[in-house]
């Protein structure tokens, strides 16, 4: 590793530990745009944002963040053309595999979250070998939204909960905030404090609507292939800028 390398994975001088995002929360956008421009196919835009996101992994662990949740395919992509969703389910499965040792290794856990059970069988059965597998690892977590809905997470959440009121197992006055999250899919995650959106796209795409109600959001120019760490480092001084009131008024 070189001294460039050592020094990268040190957490810059400017940003204050003390008050990081505990949880960030990514939306991978602009791989298929980032490959056009290159005259490439869009596949290899795919390929290069595995590469990406590995090295924010690896950053977040670096630096002190404690949960990393990305946006990797949603309810939506399947309207994408059959070839390139077919090379995505492959890709997922592939680098799953691939990359399981290490993420045990680095003390990753790793989960998914979304309606899992829609994917390929084979799919399925490296998320449920991985989740398994890292599940006491506790140095990040790592949280992959696959064939997830922010919309369709809402509603089965309310499916779940009128079932029980109407099999008189929960009366109506017990709903709350706190009961409504226990139904959700990041049951077991805090709610992230910064998302980020690659490619400029001014809009959260369906992505965790009941999560980032106080998120606090970034919007960057950059394509996500070239989201690396000097592109992290400027998200997170954006975020430590920010005066967090969460609809109270300053006090000072």
């Amino acid at each position: 590793m070189t001294a460039k390398q050592l020094l990268s994975r040190e957490l810059p001088a400017d940003l204050d530990r003390a008050l990081l995002p505990r949880h960030v929360a990514v939306i991978m956008d602009g791989n298929g745009r980032w490959a056009k421009q290159r005259g490439l196919p869009r596949i290899m835009g795919h390929r290069r944002g595995v590469d990406t996101l590995k090295d924010l992994i690896r950053c977040c662990k670096d630096w002190g963040i404690q949960a990393l949740t990305v946006y990797a395919f949603s309810t939506e992509n399947w309207g994408r053309p059959a070839e390139e969703v077919d090379f995505l389910m492959m890709l997922f499965e592939k680098v799953l595999r691939r990359e399981l040792q290490e993420l045990i290794e680095e003390l990753v856990r790793i989960r998914f979250v979304g309606n899992i059970h829609a994917l390929p069988d084979s799919l399925q059965a490296e998320i449920a070998h991985a989740s398994d597998l890292t599940r006491h690892n506790n140095a990040l977590n790592f949280t992959v939204a696959t064939n997830y809905g922010g919309r369709q997470e809402i509603l089965q959440a309310c499916r779940a909960i009128a079932a029980q009121v109407k099999s008189g197992d929960l009366a109506i006055e017990a709903i709350d905030e706190q009961l409504f999250e226990q139904h959700l899919y990041t049951r077991e995650l805090t709610d992230p404090d910064l998302i980020i959106r690659t490619s400029g796209e001014m809009r959260v795409s369906n992505f965790l609507l009941w999560q980032i109600a106080y998120a606090e959001l970034y919007v960057t120019e950059t394509l996500w292939p070239e989201f690396d760490r000097a592109a992290f480092h400027q998200a997170l001084m954006s975020y430590q800028k920010r005066d967090r009131r969460y609809g109270k008024v300053r006090t000072k």
